[in-house]
């Protein structure tokens, strides 16, 4: 919760509550992975968690639903390692493909794209600011070759 409370932008409404995360976990077919601040997964037993990411499976398909690096460990490769963990488990796990939605100029964009995501629709003004203004979703998927 302490990344989520400092990686996303207020001003988008994309972090969950507390109990939007313990409500989805209970659930049974979403899972979580956290990465420490030297890239090793971390366990939840680290003084520190400098990143995750939250999932849910259903049949042979998995969207992430929450990725975050916080801030202050952004543009170390903490990102590329955390997703590439996550697409390797998905992968092991049986699933035929990954999917998620974004909103659109994301910075995590480029990184999602650098592991084959690709754009497979749209959710025209899907996110409003603060001023009003509206912003697209862009709904994403990597397929495997299993």
């Amino acid at each position: 919760m302490a990344v989520m409370e400092v990686a996303f932008p207020a001003e988008f409404g994309e972090a969950w509550n507390r109990r939007q995360v313990s409500d989805a976990l209970l659930m049974g077919n979403c899972r979580y992975g956290l990465i420490g601040p030297d890239g090793t997964e971390d366990y939840g037993d680290t003084t520190e968690t400098a990143g995750f990411f939250m999932s849910r499976a259903v049949l042979d398909e998995e969207e992430l639903l929450l990725f975050a690096i916080a801030p202050q460990y952004r543009r170390r490769g903490l990102g590329n390692v955390l997703l590439g963990r996550f697409i390797d488990s998905a992968r092991a796990n049986g699933m035929s493909r990954v999917f998620l939605e974004m909103r659109r100029n994301n910075p995590a964009g480029f990184l999602y794209a650098a592991h084959g995501f690709r754009e497979i629709g749209l959710r025209p003004a899907y996110y409003r600011t603060p001023d009003g203004s509206r912003i697209d979703a862009i709904s994403q998927e990597l397929t495997f070759d299993n």
